[in-house]
């Protein structure tokens, strides 16, 4: 029984990353912003769910904005302003991540999967700039990171994606959005990036 719950979940994720575009060109955008924007770079990193892509968007006053695809040893840079934003990512679930930044600034965030019902769900996590969390730009795995993933860019195949599934993006955001903001104020201030922790 549990090889075949193993096999349907790996047939699954297959069936799953057929329908995410691909993402691989390179994006004009670079880390390092001008004085008037800021920057955060998503990234992904990790041989559990590598088979499944992720959807990255920005729902700060519960406007979906797409940002895009995020598929295995890949980054995204999402340029915007400073301030205060909440950015959810989605999977099989969705997810969300708080964040308050200051311009001419670059953040980071590692999404990193976790278990689910028939796949691997997502979640985002604040990569700290002072070196006290498992998430940090002094570890290791954050220049390596930061060095081997890939720049992903918005293609057609991506907003065709999204214009296709958009309902179930929303679907989504208002199922686990609730379940975000029951969380205490000590797990909310552990998934924030601070605008110290920029670049």
């Amino acid at each position: 029984m549990k090889k075949l719950k193993l096999f349907l979940v790996l047939i699954m994720g297959l069936l799953v990353s057929t329908l995410y575009a691909d993402t691989s060109d390179a994006l004009n955008t670079t880390e390092g912003n001008a004085s008037s924007k800021s920057s955060v770079v998503f990234m992904r990193s990790s041989f559990v769910g590598s088979m499944i892509k992720t959807s990255i968007y920005e729902v700060t006053n519960g406007e979906t904005i797409f940002i895009g695809i995020l598929k295995n040893k890949n980054k995204v840079i999402y340029e915007t302003t400073e301030g205060k934003h909440t950015f959810m990512v989605v999977s099989e679930a969705a997810d969300f991540m708080e964040a308050d930044i200051l311009a001419g600034k670059t953040y980071y965030s590692i999404v990193t999967p976790r278990a689910g019902a028939w796949k691997a769900r997502f979640s985002m996590h604040p990569i700290r700039n002072n070196g006290t969390t498992k998430f940090n730009t002094d570890s290791k795995d954050f220049k390596k990171w930061k060095k081997k993933t890939k720049l992903a860019s918005m293609t057609e195949k991506s907003k065709s994606w999204y214009e296709e599934h958009k309902d179930s993006v929303e679907s989504k955001r208002a199922k686990y959005w609730p379940k975000w903001t029951q969380k205490t104020a000590e797990d909310l201030a552990a998934r924030t990036l601070n605008p110290d922790d920029g670049t």
